[in-house]
């Protein structure tokens, strides 16, 4: 008779893929409790749906944020340049998305710094290149209020902001439980 050897790794792929999606949601839950400008479903949702959670410790998770932030940054400034293609745009409008345009276009090489300085266990670093991002995003919806345009990025700066957010507070957390 053969042992059977599937039953067992199915029964502990389970096993991980609880213990992890645990994991995501107190690190959620510590991450909403401790920054009112994060959503824990919003960031539940965001980590869950990455494909490199299933087996990810909290380090990993702070990896995946940052590149999460950077995949949205980089879809973001792919969009304004969408929205500035358009031939009959309000003066105003342009001036905005071209601002954002620009804030969104130097976020990308802060993000990828961070992604280095993370790796490296240079958190102070990181934390700066993402407070930028944060910035960034802060900046650009600043703008269209200011000339009392309506944002067609209100959404996406949004979520630029909470993935940064989420990655500072993962940072957070990790620098804490080194502590």
């Amino acid at each position: 008779m053969k042992p059977c050897y599937f039953p067992l790794l199915l029964i502990l792929t389970f096993q991980s893929i609880a213990a992890t999606n645990d994991l995501i949601q107190q690190t959620c839950k510590k991450c909403a409790r401790t920054d009112p400008n994060i959503s824990y479903n919003f960031c539940l949702t965001s980590l869950q749906a990455s494909p490199h959670c299933q087996c990810a410790d909290l380090r990993d998770l702070g990896t995946i944020s940052i590149k999460l932030t950077r995949h949205n940054v980089t879809s973001t400034r792919r969009y304004i340049k969408g929205l500035l293609n358009k031939k009959k745009l309000n003066p105003d409008l342009k001036a905005c998305l071209d601002d954002c345009l620009a804030l969104y276009s130097d976020a990308i090489p802060s993000l990828k710094q961070a992604i280095k300085d993370y790796k490296s266990s240079r958190f102070a670093d990181a934390n700066i290149q993402l407070s930028s991002v944060i910035d960034a995003s802060t900046t650009c919806t600043d703008g269209f209020t200011d000339k009392g345009v309506v944002s067609p990025l209100k959404a996406r700066n949004n979520h630029t902001f909470q993935l940064a957010a989420i990655s500072l507070s993962i940072i957070n957390l990790l620098h804490c439980s080194a502590s």
